[in-house]
């Protein structure tokens, strides 16, 4: 499955705009029951009003909130954003840590949103990130049976190659978003099939 996730999508990456790690932090923060779609569309302003930690740090909290109203939960989201930048400004010089355990000193950072931004904005490997589509696929593909995430990246990181993990994650959120959907997933039409278990199919 991994030859053939390579073969048809050798070029998956993070579909959220962002040119450097903070916007990283702040766009995967945004993301959190919100299209990649939504995210893009509000940071592509959002990132010119405050364009780094020292930004989002001196933020007013109100005008923050409407800026990113339409990704949801935005009291708490926007929150969380000023609240990791004055963290960043104050404990880490202004510059995104890259270790894990720092990371997940931020407010709003779990391990999805460190993972990712390991991965993305350092190329390091210290997990495979899952998000909704990363779960779904997981268990129809018969890598897990589990549906907690941590739970779920332990069994990914145990039949994954290291070298994979950050490439994996990408490609199972695309080919989730183009074909393996939730409701209606594209069988027919899927490179996965003949190896694909299906379960939870109908």
């Amino acid at each position: 499955m991994i030859n053939l996730l390579k073969k048809y999508r050798p070029t998956a990456h993070c579909a959220l705009y962002h040119k450097n790690p903070v916007q990283l932090l702040v766009a995967t923060i945004l993301s959190a029951q919100c299209t990649d779609k939504r995210v893009n569309q509000v940071t592509k302003t959002l990132f010119k009003k405050y364009p780094s930690a020292a930004a989002f740090a001196k933020a007013n909290l109100k005008e923050l909130e409407k800026e990113i109203y339409s990704t949801g939960f935005f009291r708490s989201k926007a929150q969380n954003i000023k609240a990791s930048c004055q963290k960043i400004q104050k404990d880490f010089k202004g510059q995104l840590p890259s270790s894990l355990e720092e990371l997940l000193t931020l407010s709003g950072v779990g391990r999805k949103t460190a993972n990712v931004i390991l991965g993305t904005a350092f190329n390091i490997s210290s997990g495979v990130v899952v998000d909704t589509h990363v779960k779904r696929l997981s268990n129809r593909l018969g890598f897990t049976h589990s549906k907690d995430p941590e739970r779920i990246e332990k069994d990914l990181c145990n039949l994954l190659l290291k070298k994979d993990w950050i490439y994996f994650s990408h490609a199972l959120i695309l080919h989730g978003r183009e074909v393996c959907k939730a409701r209606v997933p594209r069988c027919s039409t899927c490179f996965l099939e003949e190896l694909c278990p299906k379960k939870g199919v109908k």
